[in-house]
């Protein structure tokens, strides 16, 4: 019995739908070919069989999903997740030496259990460096990601990769695993690697990135567990059969040798590592990840775009993001990106919900008020959930933007009343957090100042990844306010000096001079032999700072947190400065235990400023 199709539906032949409709926009033409090929049960109306497998398109939106989960790991995440799969390499290389003593150097049963290893760390989910040529490079290509960002991953992986392999290494040469003839034949293995010319290394090691590159395509092309074992069992077995090398077997084989005293450590790396090191990159990248990313259509990843919006990177960000600019990007971004301009004071102010978070904005315009060109930017960051499809219609992009900016016209209007330059944009993220310190860095912020509690996203935090690192290398200076009803006519600015002291005192002196804030400063000594000591210090202090009609406190309780708490009892605002690095991530993880942050009753503002990092911490981070 045959079904009434709809009018729009109809059509006379099993031709596509875009060859009688050639004036159809893409997005068209797949609806109709969906609505034609489907019948009233679900099943395609034409064609033999019901597709099985993912377009290519499809596998690419998957593994540039997965890249963004690996670029914005954590660097313990990632090291120890190396370190795991450098170890599992280990059993590779045992299993591949004691076959090949067991029977005798056969070409084909001595490799049998080669992949072991691998299928350990595939299916496992742990980091491997050639298996990360492909899903970062994809996310890098899409200029979603940058090349700093790129290499710093790189760089994790392989460090963890070689030093679980050294460990491996050791295990073998001291842990009395192989017997006589296993550990000859483990000696010969290694010996072959470095014996083999630089050129040789290098082409067989292209080759071997090339299949394990490939793998990861085919793995994210499958659709069970089954298929990805056999695809990773049978191409791996390929690197031993075509007696080919990938780079952390090799750095495994070759410490063996240097353990065994066959073989300098120079020697090795260069002559034997390095080439094989080179090959397996360019032929991961070049062979398969590009090779696979030309093959897609140009819209294979439409949460790039987010219908029309531009979520890539510009070239330079692209290029040097991570150090100065992005690294990744968010869903949305209205903000419109300005020029260096060292006359403007610039300061970010993110808000979660315009309609109740009216005082942080009246804080930031008073201090707005206190400098010349200074402009206030209030960025909505709208918080989408982690597993929400990136793939809207522009329809609800744009519901999304307009929206918010009917939100934040509030905002606008309050600014207006102190006569400061206001801006206002909307950004869409999955990462509220993140979204914070990408602003600040985009906009070349001067200040931010950030509103604390349970209604904001950026509260929870300590959920997302990357936060130690974020908040261990500050854009800017940071105000986070925990408001109690925010008044700011009675100040209390507890100091024992430092950078982030001297923050507390430019806000102070701002609510002095615009607001006439009464000022109180605090200093806590260890006993009463010192009180004249810490007087002396307290009142060069603020007369350094311009806050010379401030009330000058000096406690000689030795308890600063006690000391703190009780002169808070007469005060509406607290000013903490960081008495040491790390105040912001250690509130956003929870671990932050001061009583005057959580217990007194006014409201607490914590003022912290960047501190300066080599080029090194930037890219490995604190361990």
């Amino acid at each position: 019995m045959s079904e009434r199709n709809p009018p729009d539906q109809r059509r006379t032949d099993h031709a596509p739908a875009e060859r009688q409709r050639p004036d159809r926009d893409p997005p068209e033409q797949e609806q109709v070919r969906e609505a034609v090929e489907r019948s009233r049960s679900g099943a395609p109306a034409v064609g033999a069989v019901v597709r099985d497998r993912f377009s290519s398109d499809e596998i690419f939106q998957r593994i540039v999903a997965a890249a963004d989960e690996e670029v914005t790991s954590g660097n313990r995440e990632l090291f120890f997740s190396g370190l795991a799969a450098g170890f599992a390499i280990t059993i590779t290389f045992l299993l591949y030496a004691t076959l090949t003593a067991s029977t005798d150097g056969h070409p084909i049963l001595s490799k049998l259990l080669y992949p072991l290893g691998f299928i350990y760390i595939i299916i496992g989910g742990y980091q491997l460096y050639t298996e990360n040529t492909l899903p970062p490079v994809a996310l890098t290509l899409e200029r979603l990601a940058s090349i700093p960002a790129l290499l710093r991953h790189w760089t994790i992986v392989l460090a963890g990769n070689f030093t679980g392999g050294a460990l491996g290494a050791v295990a073998l040469s001291y842990g009395g695993v192989f017997d006589e003839s296993a550990s000859e034949a483990a000696t010969d293995l290694a010996r072959h690697g470095v014996e083999t010319p630089w050129w040789t290394l290098f082409s067989k090691a292209a080759f071997a990135g090339l299949i394990v590159a490939g793998v990861v395509w085919i793995v994210y092309a499958s659709r069970d567990t089954i298929s990805r074992l056999v695809v990773v069992y049978m191409a791996f077995l390929a690197i031993p059969l075509g007696d080919l090398f990938h780079v952390v077997v090799s750095f495994t084989e070759m410490v063996y040798l240097i353990l065994g005293g066959e073989l300098a450590l120079v020697t090795g790396l260069y002559g034997f590592v390095l080439p094989v090191l080179l090959g397996n990159t360019i032929g991961g990248i070049v062979l398969v990840t590009v090779v696979n990313y030309f093959q897609t259509s140009e819209r294979r990843l439409e949460s790039a775009r987010f219908e029309g919006a531009n979520r890539q990177l510009s070239i330079g960000e692209w290029i040097f993001g991570g150090y100065a600019g992005r690294s990744y990007v968010p869903l949305i971004n209205t903000a419109e990106i300005h020029g260096a301009d060292e006359n403007t004071y610039r300061i970010l102010v993110p808000i979660a919900n315009p309609r109740t978070e009216s005082a942080i904005v009246d804080f930031a315009c008073t201090l707005a008020s206190g400098r010349e060109n200074a402009v206030v930017h209030a960025v909505h960051i709208v918080q989408m959930p982690g597993q929400t499809s990136m793939r809207y219609g522009a329809g609800q992009t744009e519901r999304i933007v307009a929206e918010s900016e009917e939100r934040m016209a509030a905002v606008r209007e309050r600014a207006d009343a102190y006569d400061v330059d206001c801006e206002t944009s909307t950004v869409v993220s999955h990462r509220s957090f993140e979204d914070v310190f990408a602003t600040a860095e985009r906009e070349r912020s001067d200040l931010v100042l950030l509103g604390w509690g349970n209604d904001r996203p950026w509260s929870s935090g300590r959920a997302e990844r990357r936060i130690s690192e974020l908040t261990s290398n500050l854009p800017c200076d940071f105000l986070i306010l925990k408001d109690h009803g925010l008044d700011t006519s009675r100040v209390l600015l507890p100091t024992a000096g430092g950078p982030d002291s001297d923050l507390s005192a430019e806000v102070a002196r701002t609510l002095q001079a615009k607001t006439a804030a009464d000022v109180a400063l605090l200093h806590v000594v260890a006993g009463p032999d010192d009180r004249e000591t810490g007087e002396q210090f307290l009142a060069e202090w603020a007369a350094e700072r311009g806050l010379e009609d401030a009330e000058l406190v000096v406690d000689d309780s030795g308890d600063v947190e006690d000391a703190i708490c009780r002169a808070a009892a007469d005060r509406s605002l607290v000013m903490l400065g960081a008495t040491e690095e790390g105040v912001i991530s250690r509130l956003m993880s929870d671990s932050l235990h001061m009583d005057v942050v959580n217990e007194v009753e006014s409201s607490v503002l914590l003022a912290e400023r960047p501190s300066k990092r080599t080029v090194v911490e930037r890219l490995f981070g604190h361990w």
